[in-house]
């Protein structure tokens, strides 16, 4: 009888492996690094959650008026300010741009309040 090849060997493993849904591990994988997403202006298109970058400052004021599904956001910051409100189980707002001393308010139909944050 005739001795099987390591080459033959090898590919019957790895077809069997493969077959039953399990991989053989690889060296970590690369890609280029995305380019971050410029932030919307008001009026301007919805920015993606992966452009969210977190939770807002503190000197972010929020003022939340949950049974009426409502959030007024201002900037205390002294510096411009890119900000977004998070609903939970609900659309988000789209990404504004925040002056020092300028306020918005947020109304919502579904989901809950979840947090503010940058953008």
């Amino acid at each position: 009888m005739k001795k099987p090849s390591r080459t033959s060997l090898a590919l019957c493993t790895a077809a069997t492996l493969l077959g039953s849904g399990l991989a053989l591990a690889a060296g970590p994988a690369t890609a280029a690094p995305a380019a971050p997403a410029a932030p919307s202006a008001p009026g301007g298109a919805a920015a993606s959650k992966a452009a969210v970058m977190g939770t807002a400052p503190a000197c972010v004021r929020r003022d939340v008026i949950k049974h009426e599904k409502k959030v007024t956001v201002g900037n205390d910051c002294g510096r411009a300010m890119h900000l977004k409100v998070v609903i939970d189980r609900g659309p988000d707002s789209r990404c504004l741009t925040y002056q020092h001393g300028q306020a918005w308010t947020w109304h919502w139909r579904l989901g809950s309040y979840g947090k503010v944050v940058t953008c």
